[in-house]
């Protein structure tokens, strides 16, 4: 079996392993860990998404709930409260493909409901009982992440006896569970969870074997974009001045067959994959 070559989104298609695609971050969030409070009002945040897919984004990602390590959990209330509004501006200025940030099925659907395109669930559909039902009952792609416990413990939860193993293990019972759900392999984007219940180290191994889930079939979406790995590596406390350290990671990711880079800083990483796709995919 062989990974589906494409995804058709309002329009845009998705021509996974010719190029590399880019989805913009937008935390419309006070706290999270590198641009909380920058865009938590709907003007900024809709400017931010302008911006973004002026400078080269192919997808915007929305999220009202902060997953930095330590975050706790918001109100449902609070969470739709937070993205519905900014989804439903966004859809009225651009056919931007966007993705909803979160692991409730009620905000899933929501969001879908206000014209968003694509579910992203950091805890790869095991948080709510219900989303991945939710996702096959609205025939929209999901990205499904790995991740041990919640962003409040999952730095607790480091310890692996095979990494690599344990992941692709993790994403072949989500996947059986969504085929058996009748959702279409061309519907499924997998992320092994960069930073989360990872140690920095653990985080360089995923990033030099990310080429072995490619036998899963499925496009992979990478999310190095300010981690504090990058960080302990350039000795930077500040997330905000890790973008070349962020881009060396996502020259990595790519080179080892990431289809999608989930990033901040959407025109410096933006020449990184168009120079980096034409070294390692135009062959």
């Amino acid at each position: 079996m062989s990974i589906e070559p494409t995804l058709e989104l309002r329009g845009k298609t998705f021509a996974w392993g010719k190029q590399t695609y880019l989805m913009g971050i937008l935390n419309v969030t006070p706290d999270s860990f590198s641009d909380g409070g920058d865009f938590n009002n709907e003007e900024a945040a809709f400017n931010q998404a302008q911006n973004m897919i002026k400078n080269g984004a192919d997808i915007i990602d929305i999220g009202g709930q902060s997953t930095r390590p330590g975050a706790v959990q918001i109100s449902l209330e609070t969470e739709l409260n937070r993205v519905i509004p900014i989804i439903k501006k966004i859809r009225t200025a651009s056919q931007i493909p966007i993705s909803i940030d979160t692991t409730r099925s009620e905000v899933a659907q929501a969001a879908i409901a206000s014209g968003a395109d694509i579910i992203n669930d950091i805890s790869g559909g095991t948080y709510d009982c219900e989303m991945l039902a939710t996702t096959a009952q609205l025939q929209v792609p999901i990205m499904l992440m790995h991740i041990r416990g919640t962003p409040k413990t999952m730095q607790t939860l480091t310890d692996y006896q095979d990494l690599i193993g344990e992941i692709y293990q993790f994403f072949e019972r989500q996947i059986k569970k969504c085929r058996d759900l009748k959702i279409p392999r061309s519907h499924l984007i997998i992320d092994p969870g960069i930073g989360f219940a990872k140690t920095a180290d653990q985080n360089l191994e995923i990033l030099r074997n990310l080429s072995q889930f490619k036998k899963l079939n499925v496009p992979i979406l990478m999310g190095v974009s300010r981690k504090s790995f990058i960080g302990k590596i350039l000795n930077r406390d500040n997330p905000k001045e890790r973008v070349w350290g962020t881009a060396a990671a996502c020259c990595a990711a790519i080179a080892n067959q990431a289809d999608i880079l989930r990033v901040h800083d959407i025109p410096e990483i933006f020449d990184v994959t168009r120079v980096a796709d034409a070294i390692w995919r135009n062959k």
